[in-house]
Order: structure tokens, then C-alpha cells, then sequence
């Protein structure tokens, strides 16, 4: 039977709550849950519990926890973006409770994704980062994804078409939200985060930096994960990595972003142990 104890530890002089999924006693190799914003613990984001269950029954011990403000933690909800005192005490944490572990692996959805990314290269016992539909979204970025996957596709829409010849489209709608999408994709990003580096360019500096393997993993009916596929497409750092083999990436064309079915759930999983076990080797 999985041993699961709860835990609390500090982050700012902040209780934070975390569940122990304990596993091999003498294992080299631990794993950081990172959720993405605000998560309910059942329902498709029960993933978090049953993914800890599998890796621990594998021999992994798993430390998931609540960010500041989330959950039954203390404190106020901070930005994805400052939230590595949080992360940095959690893998502090898992060591305390396991003395053998000094690679340890940050594994995330969303924009836990993204925080456990501009995180790792700061953090000598962070190898390995499992990435999920990471949050990498801008005005420009959204605009541009929406204009390809949406309007585009609708082009080749046997509904669309239907709606057309019968008069039931909205013409007026249709075109102001297509020129604005214009005007925002031909624009600038305007959420900057620090100071000239937009949420792009952290998340790819912060991946130059990070010398050490990534498992990417997005879904195929996603708008943030179509989103980051149209942002990495050109980035001269992300398809290094992929070219190298330093990022392995799955892509699970059925699943939606939060991988809801047992399914797409359980083949993350498989992913994700798989890796692993190529980690520990």
C-alpha cells in the first residue's frame, strides 16, 4: 500500500501544505509536482494524485504541494512568474525527507509549467524538467494562434459554410473581431515582465541556461498549447533543444489541456515514467 503523509513547510514565513508520496528509501532521483493556478483535487485535476501514486509505486518519491495563497496554504496567490521561494523550499523539503536524493525534477501543467522553467537553471539540484501545455501566452501570441486555428480552420468547415449560404452568419462580428485580431498580431507583446524580456524570451533564456533534459508534452486540442507551438516554431533555442534530443517531445492529438480522460491521463503518466527511468539510468 502507497504511504502518503501530510506536511507542512515555509516559504516567506508561509505554512505551506504539501502530500509525501513515499517510495524507495534510497533512491538518487525525487519529483517536484508543480500544479498550474488555483486546482481543485478531483475531476481531471485529480491527475496530480494518481500520477504521484504511479511514480511512487515505481520506486519515485513525489512532493506535491499548494503555492502561497492556493489551496490550504498561507498567504496571498502570487504570479506564476514569483513564485521560486515556493518551489526552491519545496525541493528542500522532499531532501529533508529523503537524505539520498540530489537530482530532483520539476514536473508541471500550464503555468507550473512555465514557473518550473524560469525556475530550474537557478537551481544546481534541479535535472529534469516534465513540461505540460506550458503557459506562454502574449496578446500578439494569442492573435496570431487564433487567427490559424480558429478562423483558418473555420474555412474548411462544412458548418460554417452551411451558415454562410443560408444568411445565418454574422458578417459585422466576424470582421471586427478579425481586425482586431490583425491589429494585436501585427503588435507588439505587451505584457513585459522584465524589463525588455517578454514571457517568450524568459521562457527561452531560462531553457538556454538549463543544461539538462526536458520531457515536453502538449496536447492537440488546446489553445495554450497551440499557442506555444506557434511561439517555439522559430525560436532558434527550443528547436536546438528538440534537435539535439535534449527535449523529448509527445504530442497527444486527442487531449484537451488538462489531459481530462483516463486515457490521455494515463499515457502522460507512461511518458513520464518512461523518462524517468532513461533519468535514473
Amino acid at each position: 500500500m502507497a504511504i502518503e503523509t501530510p506536511l507542512f513547510f515555509q516559504a516567506q514565513g508561509y505554512d505551506l501544505l504539501g502530500i509525501m508520496h513515499h517510495a524507495d528509501p534510497e533512491t538518487s532521483l525525487g519529483v517536484v509536482v508543480l500544479v498550474g493556478g488555483p486546482q481543485y483535487r478531483i475531476g481531471s485535476h485529480r491527475q496530480f494524485v494518481l500520477l504521484a501514486r504511479t511514480l511512487a509505486a515505481s520506486g519515485i518519491p513525489v512532493l506535491r504541494f499548494d503555492f502561497r495563497g492556493m489551496g490550504d496554504s498561507e498567504g496571498d496567490l502570487p504570479d506564476f512568474t514569483e513564485v521560486n521561494y515556493d518551489i526552491a523550499s519545496a525541493i528542500g523539503t522532499l531532501q529533508a525527507q529523503y537524505p539520498s536524493v540530489t537530482r530532483v525534477v520539476l514536473w508541471g501543467l500550464c503555468d507550473g509549467a512555465s514557473a518550473a522553467l524560469l525556475y530550474a537553471y537557478q537551481d544546481v539540484r534541479v535535472h529534469g524538467l516534465v513540461l505540460l501545455n506550458p503557459w506562454l501566452h502574449t496578446e500578439q501570441g494569442a492573435a496570431k494562434t487564433y487567427l490559424k486555428h480558429y478562423y483558418l480552420k473555420r474555412l474548411f468547415s462544412k458548418d460554417w459554410w452551411q451558415k454562410l449560404l443560408a444568411l445565418q452568419f454574422d458578417y459585422k462580428h466576424s470582421l471586427t473581431s478579425i481586425i482586431k485580431l490583425l491589429t494585436q498580431a501585427g503588435g507588439q507583446n505587451s505584457r513585459m515582465l522584465d524589463q525588455d524580456l517578454d514571457l517568450p524570451s524568459r521562457l527561452s533564456s531560462g531553457l538556454r541556461q538549463f543544461q539538462h533534459p526536458v520531457l515536453l508534452v502538449l496536447s492537440g486540442k488546446d489553445f495554450t498549447a497551440d499557442e506555444f507551438r506557434e511561439a517555439i516554431k522559430d525560436d532558434a533555442v527550443w528547436q536546438a533543444g528538440l534537435k539535439t534530443g535534449n527535449i523529448t517531445r509527445r504530442d497527444l492529438e486527442e487531449a484537451d489541456h488538462t489531459f481530462a480522460r483516463a486515457a490521455w491521463r494515463g499515457q502522460v503518466e507512461t511518458w513520464t515514467l518512461a523518462w524517468l527511468k532513461i533519468l535514473q539510468a
